[in-house]
Parts: C-alpha cells; structure tokens; sequence
C-alpha cells in the first residue's frame, strides 16, 4: 500500500516512485507482475493520472518497469533492474570520490571508511 505525505516538499509523483521501488526491491512487487492501470492507482491515491504517468515513466526510464503496449506495465526482472540500480549507484559513488578528492580526504581515509561498511571482510587492496 501506498501512502503519500502531503507535507513531504518532494513532487507527488516522485513519492510515487519511490514507494513502488520500495515494494519493487523488497519483492512486494514480484517479477512480471502487472502494476495496476494508471487510472486505477490514480483513484486509490486521490492523484491526477498524469502523476501515476509520470512515475511510471520514470519508473521505466529507471529499469524498474516494462510496458506491452495495449496491456499494461509490468515489474522488470530482479537482474535487469539491479544492474541499473548498480549502474547508477556506481556512478553516483564515483562523483561523490571526485569530491571527496577535491576536499583533500586520503586514499587511507576512505579505505578506512568502506572497511567499516564491510567489518570482517578480508582487504584484498
């Protein structure tokens, strides 16, 4: 279920997204499964269906979902959708290195810090 906060400063739509990767990632939403029409989340939700539009457009631009023209929108496959995840949290990850370069933090730093993310594993560095 799909709770938006109307406090929240964030678009609707991007809630929207963020609630149904949620469910997505933690398998609520299984693989191949048909999502619900966008008129008929857009009425559970009390939402224009530009905004449900909208999020599963992104949704889909983000590997999340598939579309059969005619039939519906259906949840991707766990492996096409992680690899996307990885890709972009790659990327996210390799711009954030170039800042922490440029602030002056050490290779030893942040060695450091990705150890304390994975205690107990061997250094292979």
């Amino acid at each position: 279920m799909i709770v938006l906060d109307y406090r929240d400063k964030r678009p609707i739509y991007e809630q929207v997204v963020d609630k149904l990767e949620n469910l997505i990632v933690c398998g609520a939403l299984e693989s191949n499964m048909k999502m619900p029409s966008v008129r008929s989340l857009a009425m559970e939700l009390s939402v224009n269906p530009n905004t449900i539009q909208r999020a599963y457009a992104q949704l889909e631009q983000d590997g999340y979902l598939y579309t059969i023209v005619g039939r519906g929108n259906y949840v991707t496959s766990e492996n096409e959708w992680k690899g996307g995840k990885k890709k972009a949290l790659c990327k996210e990850f390799t711009e954030l290195l170039a800042k922490m370069k440029e602030l002056g933090i050490s290779r030893q730093e942040l060695l450091e810090l990705i150890s304390a993310q994975y205690p107990g594993e061997e250094e292979n560095v």
